[in-house]
């Protein structure tokens, strides 16, 4: 019997935005048992023909309605990736084993490790160089056999961990970018909404990049709130997560480092691959304004280099992302209630 099927919300319009090309992997999953995906089908509300139409596309609600069903069906939650399948409820498995990780980092670690338990026709792990996290995938059997379950294997597998991520430390952790080693398929455009940040294909590893500095979140999950996420767990997938618990340090980042290229918001919001209104609305959210750490940043680059340098005031402005000197000027007697130049002369404050 199918999982059954959640109700459609009701609050905003659905997208069509998953490829056809996912729901004929399903049905070719289907095909690799001798089996039909005419009831699976159904239960997604996708007629049989729609598969042949390349350019089609279905909501993520359909999706999620079509995969419990097919997982359910085949009893394979890898729906037909793997050499032997993963029996219904092989996922939250693994979910829970992590559940009691001090930290995403821990978490994650431990998650890629007990799936190589499940199946060792791929392998994940998490890496880490610089201010850069990536889990990592790599193939040791085509997927489906014979690579025809490739693509969808390996988007529903990175897909997967990173929506869990979020959901242990209930937070969006955006994307820096994903890459894929087999080439641009016909709906490369829907990668734009499967992974935020740019992908990119016939790349030399199959990855999934963000900021380290998640990895040492704490995990904010407990049981009880595990066995409520995986009464209905397809949906972590595709939850667009409001809430970035590293925002405000990410853009302190990015003004500190970056001041020339962060003059407004606009500018900013693109440098974290996402957009201004978007910017502003998780900033409020997390108790902080954009200009209110302008503000801080700037204060604090401009008076490391008046202590630590003889730089003329123009060029200290320009340092601290200012457009004029009279502005600099302005806004530091804000901050302190003297002049630049004044400041210095006394030695600070």
């Amino acid at each position: 019997m199918p999982a059954p099927r959640p109700k459609a919300p009701t609050h905003r319009p659905l997208v069509a935005a998953t490829p056809m090309a996912f729901v004929k992997a399903i049905a070719h999953a289907f095909a690799l048992r001798g089996l039909s995906p005419h009831a699976a089908l159904e239960a997604a509300q996708i007629a049989p023909s729609d598969i042949q139409q390349p350019d089609a596309r279905i909501t993520a609600l359909q999706m999620e309605w079509l995969s419990a069903a097919a997982m359910q069906a085949l009893d394979d939650e890898a729906l037909g990736w793997f050499g032997r399948p993963l029996p219904w409820g092989s996922y939250g498995l693994l979910a829970r084993a992590s559940l009691s990780a001090p930290t995403l980092g821990v978490a994650l670690k431990r998650w890629c490790r007990h799936h190589g338990l499940l199946t060792r026709d791929i392998t994940l792990a998490v890496e880490t160089g610089g201010d850069e996290a990536r889990i990592v995938l790599t193939e040791h059997r085509p997927p489906g056999g014979d690579g025809s379950l490739r693509e969808f294997c390996f988007v529903s597998v990175l897909r997967n961990v990173h929506g869990l991520a979020c959901w242990f430390v209930d937070s969006r952790i955006p994307l820096l970018g994903a890459s894929f080693p087999f080439a641009a398929p016909p709906h490369a455009d829907a990668y734009r909404v499967l992974f935020d940040g740019p992908t990119r294909f016939e790349a030399d590893a199959t990855a999934i990049r963000f900021d380290a500095r998640y990895l040492a979140l704490p995990i904010k999950r407990d049981e009880a709130a595990m066995n409520q996420m995986l009464q209905r767990a397809l949906p972590i997938q595709v939850r667009p997560y409001r809430r970035d618990r590293l925002l405000v340090q990410r853009v302190r980042q990015v003004l500190t480092t970056q001041p020339l290229d962060a003059h407004n918001a606009d500018d900013l919001a693109a440098l974290l691959h996402t957009s201004a209104r978007t910017l502003h609305r998780q900033l409020k959210e997390e108790g902080a304004t954009l200009q209110a750490l302008k503000d801080e940043v700037r204060r604090e680059r401009a008076i490391d280099l008046l202590q630590r340098t003889r730089r003329p005031i123009k060029q200290i402005a320009a340092a601290t992302g200012f457009q004029s000197e009279k502005s600099f000027i302005r806004a530091f007697k804000a901050w302190t209630g003297v002049a630049p130049g004044e400041w210095r002369d006394r030695g600070g404050p």
